[in-house]
């Protein structure tokens, strides 16, 4: 018999070592019944029973469960042994309570009591005990019994490390079944400061615990940043061997390091510049590391130091603030698109598509193309492969798009099938995109339908047709094209449905060619319409009901084609209707009706393109798959807009009325309406009144098209009062501070935690007073986003007026939703609106709270003047009230390019050689609203000497004035 030690129980050892002998699942029973039995009956009739034999028969009990076998009694008996004041009985007594006892059992407040007797123990083993139990079981009775015990625990001086770990990590567990015991108020400060304690153990328990109470109240917690950014710079500043028993592999505290910068992802860049400056040290720190000569040759080395630069780059793109690092990141990760390792080369194609999103490092990125395309060509994993085309989608714009599209043709002959459909989606919206002539985007899309038309989707093709049918100069170069195309022996059906609706419509303007007349043309179609679909064969016989209005010559022989009994007879009912009427109507419609009847289609009207549409869907993923991993959680999304269903051009042989000929993409130039839509699904939009208009020729670019009239609601959010940002307990709140840096931009991420990611759009027409604002919601968690609600904030309801869309209430995995704001200015306004987001995830609230990013700058045009004209404008707006000054300490360098580029960004036009000291600055531009028109002045003089700036605005407008000096005053 093998030798089986028990911890000193001779009994349990034999027990084990009979169940190991067993020669079968009989053998095994029957012992297991006799022991059962034997146990019952000690519990039952022996009274004198010690600790020991009691620890004896409750560890027999749990080995049986152990083994798959049911345990109907002993609980009690495990209970008592809580009382113990030996270690060995009290572990076994909690270990057998934690695997056997569920929450809801009767023994519980026994349990509790017994637990609560321990936590207040002087031995730090027995309260260790109780905190582990009170985590494995995790009931919402346990969190209410002892959420004071517990935090009272974690910030106590007397504590041990090891129980001050527990406690830390018993709290994060009960937390996750019951966040309303989150600990506030007195508690915050005390367990903020345990990043600052000097076992790094309790440090890296505290970080878990505060990122989860982050996510749930971070403005309370806002004051972890700053000790955040510490520890994480004493960190990164310290050899190895200072921190020797956590560093791993040459590395100083990995694990507490990825936690910190993840922590930090939870705020917008601080406020603090001397915390930015130390943060950004960190950074630059963590890549100096990662380019020095590695320490060790182990992979553990290698992959404990790029763990934390992958986070780095996460928070540095998070932040978007910062060019350099930016660059830097970008850099770093351009060199390990070479590299050896297939995980490496992943991470960096994953984590460059999230920088090509952003505008300051999509030049650095696209540098990086070559590359893309070659592992595009060359890598051997399909995943990796995958990413590289995210990648070029992602990098794509006018200078480099007719290049992509081609390699990415080029691939798609060879490519998986996997990823095929969502290759041709993504050429397909590219060309459209960036089509600078539709020519080239007509070539485009015909090579798609050839080189893998089974995956080409009915909206590629649709729109196609909408676009020749409302753009005149491509019309006969897209018939002389199709015709070319469908010369070709094997020639997919995809191919034939495009070919029979151009060439019904527009085969006259190829007709005089001999080459392609219309009984060739007629030839050419009908020699594929017998291996065509129903459905195909539908749309062919309307084609060739418009060649009897082009081609009066073959009217005979197509009449003839109808009266085939494969036609007129034939089993599908559609077909044969379709084909009877289709002669009926030839026969007896004169050539004016048919003209009427068969005339050319009329232009689609402007809608946004359904392939967007297409390629979310195929981004999403159903319940029953598996939730991504983080890594593809961080994936950028598509930008989709939400289109309305595409309607089907074959149906009675024709296109619907949908779509638009020259789609914006980002639905950035979508023609709007001065009605403002109600909105519903949860969507509260701010109502107004209806305004005094101007000229038709400034408002006309503003129409409705989402709904009726708003009713005015005061701006305020649903019925409730709001209260100021800093008293918004469990609201997620993004500062003013933190989205003036769209005063420069047009796009980026507004807010983004593990949750959800908000990212925003933006277009404005300054001249017309008008302008549209797209946000993004992207799910970046592993589960649907539910009860989504928007609500618009505007206190301002009489200057600025808002339209916010209707979206739907649920976003699901890896899915992004957009939402669209129409926006004009019908006076001078000072306040930002701002949108609050609430949603549930996993039956857990979450609320949002975000300024929209349009203040009154996005309405400001450059306005070009001489200098007589520009000094003549600055002393007419001399009153006080016209003007508006301040002073103050350069936040960066003095730079006159960078301020020049600034200054222009913002939106006024920077007039040269007009200031008498050449180092001064004077801009001028207009404000146009849809009232009145505000001229604008601008000096800025910059002293060297002592880094300070002077910024003199003259306005004819007082609240203007004093709102561009307190908007630019922070930064330069």
């Amino acid at each position: 018999m093998p030798n089986v030690r028990g911890d000193g129980m001779r009994g349990l050892a034999v027990f084990i070592s009979d169940i190991r002998n067993c020669k079968s699942k009989e053998a095994e029973v029957k012992r297991i019944n006799k022991e059962l039995a034997n146990i019952r009956s000690k519990f039952k009739g022996d009274k004198t029973l010690d600790g020991y034999q009691k620890k004896k028969y409750v560890c027999k009990l749990l080995f049986i469960f152990l083994l798959g076998h049911d345990i109907d009694f002993g609980h009690m008996e495990a209970v008592n042994l809580l009382s113990s004041n030996k270690y060995s009985e009290k572990q076994v007594g909690y270990l057998f309570i934690s695997v056997l006892i569920s929450a809801d059992s009767e023994l519980m407040r026994l349990i509790i009591q017994s637990i609560k007797t321990d936590l207040a123990s002087r031995n730090p083993i027995f309260v260790n005990l109780a905190l582990q139990c009170i985590a494995n079981i995790g009931s919402k009775e346990m969190a209410e019994a002892f959420q004071q015990d517990i935090p009272r625990l974690l910030v106590s001086g007397d504590a041990i490390d090891l129980v001050k770990q527990s406690a830390a990590l018993c709290l994060l567990r009960l937390l996750r079944a019951a966040p309303d015991i989150a600990p506030s108020g007195e508690w915050t400060s005390r367990i903020v400061h345990l990043l600052n304690d000097q076992n790094m153990g309790v440090v890296t328990a505290a970080c878990s615990l505060i990122e989860a109470l982050v996510k749930k109240n971070p403005a309370e917690y806002k004051a972890c940043v700053s000790l955040a950014v510490s520890r994480l710079s004493r960190i990164v500043s310290s050899p190895y061997n200072d921190l020797q028993d956590y560093t791993y592999y040459f590395v100083p505290a990995p694990w507490l390091s990825v936690k910190l910068l993840r922590l930090l992802e939870n705020y917008p860049p601080s406020d603090d510049a001397g915390v930015r400056s130390r943060l950004n040290e960190c950074l630059e720190s963590i890549f100096t590391k990662v380019s020095e000569p590695p320490k060790s040759k182990k992979v553990q080395h290698s992959n404990a130091k790029n763990a934390v630069l992958f986070e780095a780059i996460s928070l540095i793109i998070h932040m978007d603030s910062d060019p350099a690092l930016l660059i830097r990141a970008c850099s770093q990760l351009g060199q390990f698109l070479q590299h050896r390792e297939t995980n490496m080369r992943y991470l960096a194609l994953e984590c460059m598509c999230l920088l090509a999103t952003s505008e300051i490092s999509h030049d650095a990125v696209k540098k990086h193309q070559e590359t893309v395309v070659n592992a595009l060509k060359t890598e051997r994993d399909v995943s990796v492969r995958q990413r590289a085309i995210d990648l070029l989608y992602a990098m794509c714009d006018k200078s480099n798009a007719e290049e992509i599209v081609q390699e990415m043709l080029a691939y798609l002959e060879s490519a998986d099938y996997s990823i095929r459909e969502e290759m041709v989606l993504k050429i397909a919206i590219l060309a459209e995109k960036y089509a600078s002539d539709y020519s080239w985007y007509v070539d485009v899309i015909l090579n798609l339908i050839r080189i893998a038309g089974d995956y080409v989707s009915e909206e590629v093709w649709y729109r196609v047709i909408q676009i020749v049918i409302n753009r005149d100069d491509v019309q006969g170069y897209a018939a002389k094209t199709v015709f070319e195309a469908l010369q070709a022996p094997a020639c997919h059906e995809n191919m034939v449905k495009v070919g029979g609706y151009i060439l019904g419509e527009f085969g006259n303007l190829i007709a005089g060619d001999p080459r392609s007349s219309s009984q060739v043309q007629f030839d050419l179609l009908y020699s594929k319409y017998p291996l065509c679909s129903v459905n195909t064969r539908c749309l062919l016989l309307s084609t060739f009901m418009k060649f009897i209005n082009l081609f009066p010559e073959i009217k005979t022989t197509i009449q003839d084609m109808l009266q085939n009994d494969t036609n007129i007879r034939n089993a599908d009912a559609e077909l044969q209707q379709r084909t009877v009427e289709y002669l009926q109507l030839s026969n007896i419609a004169s050539a004016d009706i048919l003209a009427t009847v068969l005339e050319e289609m009329p232009a689609f009207p402007e809608r946004e393109s359904s392939i967007l549409a297409k390629l979310k869907k195929k981004k999403e993923l159903p319940d029953n798959v598996e939730s991504p991993s983080k890594e593809h959680r961080h994936l950028p999304q598509a930008i989709v807009n939400s289109a309305d269903g595409a309607s089907s051009p074959e149906r009675n042989g024709g296109p619907s009325n949908y779509g638009s000929a020259s789609m914006d993409l980002l639905g950035l130039n979508s023609p709007t309406n001065d009605g403002m839509a109600s909105t519903n699904n949860g969507i509260n939009s701010n109502g107004y009144a209806p305004q005094p208009q101007a000229p038709a020729s400034d408002m006309s670019a503003l129409f409705d098209v989402f709904g009726s009239p708003t009713q005015p609601n005061g701006g305020d959010f649903g019925n409730s009062a709001s209260s100021p940002p800093g008293q918004k307990s469990g609201v997620q709140l993004v500062s003013e501070s933190n989205i003036k840096k769209f005063l420069f931009r047009n796009s980026g991420i507004v807010f983004e935690n593990e949750a959800i990611q908000i990212g925003v759009k933006s277009q404005f027409t300054p001249t017309q007073a008008i302008g549209q604002i797209e946000l993004y919601y992207g799910n970046k968690s592993t589960m649907p986003l539910t009860n989504f609600t928007v609500q618009v904030h505007n206190t301002e309801p009489n200057a600025l007026l808002i339209q916010a869309q209707d979206i739907g209430p649920v976003i699901q995995i890896s899915a992004q939703v957009k939402q669209q704001f129409n926006l004009r200015c019908v006076t001078v306004f000072s306040q930002t609106p701002t949108v609050r987001i609430s949603f549930s995830m996993n039956n857990f609230p979450m609320t949002i709270e975000a300024p929209i990013p349009v203040f009154i700058n996005k309405f400001l045009e450059g306005a070009a003047m001489d200098g007589e004209t520009f000094f003549a404008r600055w002393k007419k707006l001399s009153l006080p009230a016209q003007e508006a000054q301040e002073q103050f300490f350069a936040k960066y360098p003095i730079d006159a390019a960078s301020t020049q580029e600034k200054l222009t960004s913002i939106g006024f036009a920077v007039l040269p050689n007009i200031d008498p000291n050449p180092e001064n600055f004077v801009a001028a531009g207009i404000i146009y609203t849809g009232s009145t028109q505000v001229g604008c002045l601008l000096r800025l003089e910059p002293r060297r000497q002592d880094s300070k700036y002077r910024l003199t605005v003259r306005t004819s407008n007082e609240g203007v004035s004093k709102r561009l000096a307190s908007l630019l005053k922070d930064e330069f």
